[in-house]
């Protein structure tokens, strides 16, 4: 659940909250198929960068459980059968940034899917004198997904991913950190896949077209080990 400080603590370095983190600010979105290891990678660079990583379903569901105002009407368009409106969405990102955690800039994953959505995120962050400094573009063949997508396995409450062959967890089955039992994703199959890559490819490639135009984008090879792939963010992220 979100909470926003009633009374902000100032420090000797005149910044609102904790003490100022030595990294720059950053505000970045990453863009990839299902499987591309954008969960694998997301914790790396939340940790090294003291960014917020903001999954849009998983703040969805804190939203609604928050019963903010965006979280309320979210709620009524879900159970009313429709989609959550594109300003719904942006409502609940914005109010997302104003937490401590994302004081230094954030990681958005799963959003935007489509131009519109950009130009809606882009206003907002227009409006508070930010703007999205890198789009992350992860590269990776449709068909060396299908082994990725079929392998992987996730911790439910932290997000973070693991593969049976590529990465596997230290014990099988439980999550590194808490010993938790690890989940599968119900829509992990070859068959769901290719849907959701169809889907991918049709609404996403405009959106990385749009952020390109602006000279945001950095291409990532996502088809490598995942400490080529973290190379190069480390690289792109200088």
């Amino acid at each position: 659940r979100w909470t926003l400080p009633v009374t902000p603590r100032r420090t000797s370095w005149g910044r609102v909250g904790a003490p100022q983190q030595s990294k720059p600010d950053k505000r970045m979105i990453l863009i990839g198929p299902p499987g591309c290891g954008k969960g694998t990678q997301s914790p790396k660079i939340k940790a090294d960068h003291c960014l917020c990583h903001l999954a849009t379903g998983d703040m969805l569901r804190a939203a609604v459980a928050a019963r903010s105002p965006n979280g309320v009407r979210a709620k009524q368009a879900m159970e009313s059968g429709g989609l959550v409106s594109d300003d719904i969405v942006v409502g609940i990102i914005e109010e997302a940034i104003k937490q401590t955690d994302c004081r230094n800039g954030f990681i958005l994953d799963g959003f935007p899917r489509t131009v519109p959505q950009a130009k809606m995120l882009d206003e907002m962050l227009q409006k508070k004198g930010v703007c999205v400094d890198k789009v992350l573009d992860f590269q990776i063949p449709d068909e060396v997904l299908v082994e990725r997508i079929e392998g992987r396995w996730i911790h439910a409450d932290s997000g973070r991913s693991y593969h049976t062959k590529f990465s596997p967890p230290k014990i099988p089955g439980l999550d590194d950190l808490t010993g938790e039992p690890l989940m599968k994703r119900k829509d992990d199959n070859a068959a769901t896949l290719k849907s959701r890559l169809d889907a991918f490819h049709t609404q996403t490639q405009p959106v990385i077209d749009y952020y390109q135009k602006a000279g945001r984008v950095v291409n990532i090879h996502a088809n490598k080990p995942a400490a080529d792939v973290e190379a190069q963010i480390n690289s792109a992220l200088k």
